[in-house]
């Protein structure tokens, strides 16, 4: 008889992309699966990343006896470095996952902050009361795994990402054996990647883009070859060093991510470089432009990237020119679209010969996400009593559902739910029991400290919008009186054609607010600056129909 019910509680990832977190409890023993980060919508001003609200996890980190890892990519491990001193767990993850999460703390000063476990495939450990089983997937990184978990309650699956590549990168096929063992001793709940569910058939296998590779290496003439991806797609970087072999150039690694994952990964045994392949970016002026193929960052058009930059001629090594071959070997991250056709303009303004992803076959790039059949696949290998879909807004998520709902595979019920759910479940039914605090912290990464979406990020808003006005007055200290004619200064505001009348009004106006205070504002300079401001905001707002950030400013003399 089962003591405890077994407990799943989605802390980030339902109902949107990013952010992916779950716990799973037993009893008074919590496991959570990943701890991702989501890029900032483009209104919040300022805000580098996003992070998942882990108060849950802070207020119950006695019971907390680890953070699994599926795999590395951001949205699965980039918000570690932000939460993990709050949290002191361990961590667990495969060789190429766990290197990546190091070299991320050893930015942010962070190694000695938790133990680090390098986990096994289908090397069962125990925390707690679960017995943990790493399980080989195919993705677009090193070391994807699925997550079996095994309780008193039954087991639950966590499939991470994933897709059923028949022919991968590394020729190590995808565990199939592993999930049908599970289905036939029977699994309580499997949580499934959703993110290409509207996709029909098969997502195409990685070795579709060897081809294409092929034709462009063999059509680059006498330009250099730049291909970008993704850092972390060490598949698709060790196919285009095995293209740059055969066609008889050189390899470049340029920028910081890609340097740093490209070294890890050769370091680890992932990426075979040839004797003699690779040169340094500040040699790649020492040869001949058809002998040099540069592998570069930025597929998604960041700021600071090498791509970004090379394509206004801002890069002290990469200088694209006309005859070049640029590949975007990336899918465009929704977004990020005017970022990137901003940057592919640049590139075709220097005359450079741009390839990025289209509906043409054989493709640049392929998804790492399961399609429809390899979704019903997994389902339908693993039978689970619940099926619980996840990775995904609440489209995917319900289209997910419905999907799975098709097969009719018996005693299978399908559940969409959303993060912060309390759901108990076991072989007679799910329920939901209560919800946690979930929610999104905001990081300005330039000091790597949380905002609060209602005060800075709604300050930048209205500077952005609206702009700034700046009331300056001196105030009689004794006689809490105006000494002279008020100044105002405005940035982003108003015109000049519009602002001498409006201003005139406004000094006016300010010198009124102050006159007008009552006994108990007077000489308290916080009451009397907030008059202003709220004077001056309802003036304004109303001859304008702007809401500028308003600061006024009081020198005593």
């Amino acid at each position: 008889m089962v003591a405890n019910p077994l407990q799943l509680i989605p802390l980030g990832g339902l109902g949107e992309f990013g952010l992916n977190m779950m716990a799973i409890r037993y009893g008074d023993d919590i496991v959570v699966v990943d701890c991702g980060l989501m890029f900032p919508e483009p209104e919040l001003l300022g805000i580098d990343i996003v992070v998942p609200d882990v108060s849950y996890l802070v207020e119950n980190r006695a019971h907390l006896r680890g953070i699994l890892l599926t795999h590395a990519h951001e949205d699965h491990i980039g918000a570690l470095p932000f939460v993990i001193e709050d949290l002191n767990v361990p961590l667990y993850g495969t060789e190429f996952t766990l290197a990546l999460v190091e070299s991320k703390f050893s930015e942010h000063g962070l190694l000695d902050s938790t133990h680090r476990h390098v986990v096994r495939e289908l090397e069962p450990f125990t925390l707690g009361p679960f017995s943990i089983e790493y399980i080989h997937v195919t993705h677009s990184i090193v070391g994807a795994c699925a997550i079996a978990i095994t309780t008193p309650a039954g087991v639950v699956i966590h499939t991470g990402d994933f897709k059923i590549d028949p022919t991968p990168g590394d020729n190590i096929p995808f565990d199939l054996h592993t999930f049908a063992a599970y289905g036939k001793r029977g699994v309580l709940a499997l949580l499934s990647d959703s993110t290409n569910v509207d996709r029909r058939g098969y997502t195409a296998s990685e070795l579709a883009v060897r081809d294409r590779f092929d034709d462009l290496f063999a059509g680059a003439g006498d330009g250099r070859l730049f291909i970008c991806c993704f850092t972390s797609s060490i598949h698709r970087i060790q196919l285009a060093v095995e293209m740059a072999e055969a066609y008889g150039r050189k390899v470049c690694f340029l920028g910081r991510s890609m340097e740093n994952n490209t070294a890890i990964a050769h370091r680890l045994d992932f990426l075979h470089l040839p004797d003699g392949i690779l040169i340094r970016p500040q040699d790649l002026r020492s040869f001949p432009r058809d002998q040099v193929t540069v592998v570069i960052s930025g597929s998604q058009a960041e700021p600071m990237s090498a791509l970004a930059r090379a394509s206004v001629k801002n890069h002290k090594f990469a200088e694209i020119s006309p005859g070049d071959t640029v590949v975007l070997s990336s899918r465009i991250i929704p977004g990020n679209e005017r970022a990137i056709y901003r940057m592919i303009n640049h590139l075709f303004k220097l005359g450079a010969r741009v390839v990025y992803d289209t509906d043409q076959y054989p493709p640049v790039h392929v998804s790492g996400h399961a399609s429809q059949e390899e979704l019903k696949l997994m389902a339908s290998l693993v039978r689970p009593r619940h099926f619980i879909p996840v990775h995904g807004e609440f489209r995917q998520l319900s289209l997910h559902a419905q999907l799975v709902r098709s097969l009719r595979i018996p005693k299978l019920e399908a559940h969409v739910v959303e993060d912060g759910d309390v759901l108990e479940l076991d072989q007679t039914g799910l329920w939901r029991t209560g919800t946690v605090a979930t929610g999104r912290v905001f990081i300005d990464s330039g000091s790597q400290d949380e905002v609060a979406e209602d005060l800075i990020v709604r300050d930048r808003r209205h500077l952005a919008e609206d702009g700034i006005v700046l009331p300056i007055l001196a105030i009689n200290k004794a006689s809490g009186r105006v000494q002279n004619e008020p100044e105002i200064i405005t940035s982003g505001f108003v015109s000049p054609v519009l602002a001498d009348g409006l201003l005139a009004r406004a000094r006016q106006l300010v010198t009124e607010s102050v006159a007008a205070a009552g006994r108990e504002e007077s000489g308290d300079w916080s009451l009397i600056k907030e008059r202003i401001r709220r004077d001056l905001k309802r003036y304004l707002q109303a001859e304008t129909n702007k809401r500028p950030l308003i600061l006024p400013v009081i020198l005593e003399v």
